[in-house]
Formats: structure tokens, sequence, C-alpha cells
């Protein structure tokens, strides 16, 4: 975590906080227990505000997209004791985009600071969502219109096909990515499908929304050689079958 990122979709990534607790079934492989359990300094369920990477963004001259929060979930109850402290820095860095991203959208509302009218632009307010049982989680999101951030859905780890038609109305961008793990163990992986992705893709195009395809997953990438073993090199075209014309990385202002 830090100044730069290996997830495509961002520059660097912010973690005020680390450690998290499950919510649902999207949570069953979450790499954060993956990576960071492993690590003898934190405990599963234990949310612990970070030390001196909780200030990264006044660190970032460079104006960037921060993704806020990789290793928690920034609206996490446990998190309620220093998150003011995340928003001022956050309202102290006109520079930076802060791409925040949570299972709790609920909690949103009631968390936001009084200035948060002053930072709203240069935040992307976005939910989670890897099977149809949690877009109940896009419901409290819609109720956020009128915040004016930019609204947004993470449709990974996708482990199963996932119907946003009623939603991709007020959705200012989607990523869309199948689930990476190991082969046995306690963290594995569940399959993803092509027509699954595409389908997201199709919807996304047909309404204008730029989309940004992050990886198949272990278990597609098993199929294209020339992809890591997250399926994150993605060959060109892949989709295309499925009507996406090849625009596989868009962000927000670029559907063309």
């Amino acid at each position: 975590m830090g100044a730069t990122s290996n997830i495509e979709w961002t520059d660097a990534t912010w973690n005020i906080a680390v450690g998290c607790s499950k919510v649902d079934a999207d949570c069953k492989y979450c790499y954060m227990f993956r990576d960071s359990m492993s690590d003898t300094r934190y405990e599963a369920g234990v949310v612990k505000r970070t030390k001196t990477v909780f200030t990264l963004p006044l660190r970032l001259k460079q104006p960037s997209r921060v993704f806020t929060s990789s290793l928690t979930d920034f609206f996490h109850v446990e998190c309620d004791s220093f998150r003011d402290q995340a928003w001022d820095i956050i309202r102290r860095c006109p520079q930076h985009t802060f791409q925040i991203l949570t299972k709790r959208p609920e909690r949103i509302r009631e968390t936001l600071p009084s200035f948060y009218p002053e930072i709203a632009g240069r935040c992307w307010l976005g939910t989670s969502v890897g099977h149809q049982g949690a877009a109940h989680r896009l419901d409290h999101l819609a109720k956020l219109q009128d915040v004016g951030s930019l609204l947004w859905l993470s449709a990974e780890p996708l482990h199963t096909a996932l119907d946003i038609s009623a939603y991709i109305h007020f959705l200012g961008w989607v990523v869309i990515g199948g689930e990476s793990g190991n082969e046995s163990g306690k963290y594995r992986y569940r399959p993803c499908e092509l027509g699954w992705m595409g389908a997201l893709a199709q919807i996304c195009k047909d309404n204008g929304v730029p989309y940004f395809l992050k990886q198949l997953g272990t278990h597609l990438a098993k199929a294209f050689p020339h992809t890591d073993r997250h399926g994150r090199v993605l060959p060109v075209g892949l989709l295309d079958a499925y009507g996406t014309d090849g625009l596989h990385r868009q962000f927000p202002g670029n559907t063309q």
C-alpha cells in the first residue's frame, strides 16, 4: 500500500486502517484476509488504524487517483473514531481524486463530514457487488444521488451472473473482475464466466457508462496463456463477441 499500486484502475492506494469483517458471500475469499492476515501484526476481524501511511495523500504531489482503503472498509464502524481525520486529509488534497469503495454503503450518508459539499466532486463513492444477492448495496448507493459525487460499482469478485439494469441510470463507472485466489487451501477462488462479464459490459455500452475490465480471474486465466495468473493481461478483443468492441479499460469521461 502506498504511492504506487498494481491495481490498474488507480494510481495509488491509501489505507487508513488494516483489517475488516466479512459481510456476505462476496467476502468469502477476500484478498485482504489472504494477503494481510499472514502478517503477525494483524488479527482476523480486528481493524487497526495505520500510522505512517495514514497521511500518505499529503505527500503525493502529483495529481493522482487514490484508492481509499484497499485493506479495510472506509465505512466500517471501527473506523468511526478516526474517519473524520481522513476526511480532513481529503479536504487538504484538492489535487487528488479519491476512489472510495465499500460494502457498507448504508453507512455513507451518516458519516459524511459537514464540509462534504466542498470535496464531493473529488470523491467517487462506490460499492462492490459480486453476486445478485448483494445487489441491495446498489439500492443504498442510489440514495446518494444528491450528494454530488460520482457513484460507481465494482462487480468484483464476480461469481454469479449480475443484473444491474435497475441501477445503470445513476452509475458513473463500472469495474468488472473475476476472482483471483489459490488452487487449494483457505483462500481459493470461484469461477467467473465470460458471458457474465460481457453482459455487464454490454449494458454499460448501451447506456454510455464507462467500464473497466480489470481481470478475468484465476479460473478464466487458465484458458488464456497470455494472461498472468489473475487474468490481468487481457487479450485484445477478448469480449468482442459479447458486444464490447474491445473497449475494456475506460475511466469516467471516456466512453469513446
